[in-house]
């Protein structure tokens, strides 16, 4: 009782220290602001960056009625013009660009013009609304009426999918897909943003300690593994805490921006997912990093000052940036050998096997292997690195982190 005691106090003491921290508020703040910004985007963006529309001017040198097409829009309106009033209202800035109209062989040939060259996004966009404007020409040349021209352009084929290994589950459609792509990409971001914070946390907390020499009075009444513990525990407690709060702000921002929009997209979204794939996702959030948080206590007892805690750092936060990397590819593509491979290994699989899990048609065994795999790698890391804790949070030695666990094997066996 007296042991679990001391471990209660020591996290309760640390879990207080950090959440009433100037620290922890801000960063939860500015995510907080990050978020509305996202959520709040479009009217941020009206607010900031509405003006006049951008006067486009249309020299229509064929038969056929642009207009129908080409609709005024709040960033852009059309107007048509003679072709000799072109050039000097580009360069006199009353137009913003021109489109030149003309036939060519039945085939509808445009010309964009501008003064100055245009930035890639408008260029995309006026690029785009050509292309609607030459399908509309090219089905006018076969004289269709506006009837089946617009049947023509809206009409999409029905597709169903039909997997014929009968011992194979049903496949997951593309919207379910994009589903998993994107909600695995929101864990990878919340991961590496986690990882990052929470294992420089831990690490600095331990050195900072073992540098000012506090944690050797510490450590007379209470034994190495439960000071270990006890940071591991609290900094997990406070980065929950801070995942609830965000969350809850995320819900509230979703429910209340866009007139509800957001939340009904996010809720369709989600309920293209099974109940399972969320369990494996956050089992899979938690879990890896509770696996860097043991990693940063482990490498924040083998430096002797604080200023020595990023240097230990660096191969943890290079693997969660190899993970991040791994995952992005598989925006594109999220059935290569690549996300296979990484989706196994257990200080990568927490941001890509969620990837193969909501957007592959993965088999039923693969996450079960993969979540075993980062479950024993998360206790054998807790085993391993308590035995070392307990020789290396009083051995202070110089060199890179090869060398200090070299003296710390050296000094203590």
């Amino acid at each position: 009782m007296r042991v679990l005691s001391k471990f209660n106090v020591l996290v309760k003491k640390l879990y207080k220290q950090k959440i009433r921290s100037k620290s922890f508020i801000l960063m939860t703040l500015l995510y907080l602001v990050v978020l509305s910004g996202f959520m709040f985007w479009s009217e941020i963006k009206e607010l900031l960056f509405s003006g006049d529309a951008d006067v486009i001017a249309v020299v229509n040198e064929t038969d056929f009625d642009v207009s129908q097409v080409l609709q005024n829009t709040d960033d852009y309106t059309f107007e048509y013009v003679a072709a000799d009033a072109v050039a000097d209202n580009l360069k006199d800035d009353d137009y913003y660009a021109a489109f030149t109209l003309s036939d060519a062989s039945g085939k509808l040939a445009a010309k964009i013009e501008s003064y100055d060259p245009l930035p890639l996004n408008d260029q995309q966009e006026y690029q785009n609304i050509l292309n609607q404007v030459g399908q509309m020409y090219a089905m006018s040349q076969v004289d269709l009426s506006p009837e089946q021209q617009e049947l023509l352009l809206s009409s999409e084929p029905v597709i169903t999918l039909n997997s014929l290994n009968e011992a194979a589950e049903d496949g997951k459609s593309a919207d379910e897909k994009m589903a998993g792509v994107w909600i695995s990409y929101a864990i990878g971001i919340i991961i590496y943003a986690f990882v990052a914070t929470y294992l420089s946390m831990v690490t600095t907390d331990v050195a900072s300690e073992k540098g000012s020499r506090a944690l050797e009075m510490l450590l007379v009444s209470v034994k190495p593994e439960i000071h270990f513990r006890s940071k591991i525990i609290g900094t997990f407690l406070v980065a929950l805490t801070q995942f609830v709060v965000l969350f809850g702000g995320l819900l509230l921002l979703l429910r209340f921006s866009d007139g509800g929009n957001k939340w009904s997209f996010v809720t369709d979204l989600l309920n293209s997912l099974s109940v399972g794939y969320f369990m494996y996702v956050v089992g899979f959030l938690f879990l890896t990093i509770l696996m860097y948080l043991i990693i940063g206590a482990l490498f924040g007892s083998l430096v002797s000052k604080v200023e020595e805690a990023g240097q230990v750092m660096m191969p943890a936060m290079m693997l969660t940036l190899i993970g991040f990397y791994v995952m992005l590819t598989g925006m594109g593509n999220p059935d290569t050998m690549l996300i296979k491979v990484f989706s196994y290994i257990p200080f990568t699989s927490g941001m890509v096997m969620p990837m193969r899990l909501g957007a592959t048609d993965i088999n039923a065994i693969e996450p079960i292997i993969s979540f075993g795999l980062l479950v024993g790698t998360v206790l054998a890391l807790y085993f391993v690195s308590l035995s070392f804790y307990k020789r290396s949070v009083l051995t202070y030695s110089a060199g890179g982190i090869i060398e200090k666990m070299k003296t710390v094997f050296k000094v203590t066996t």
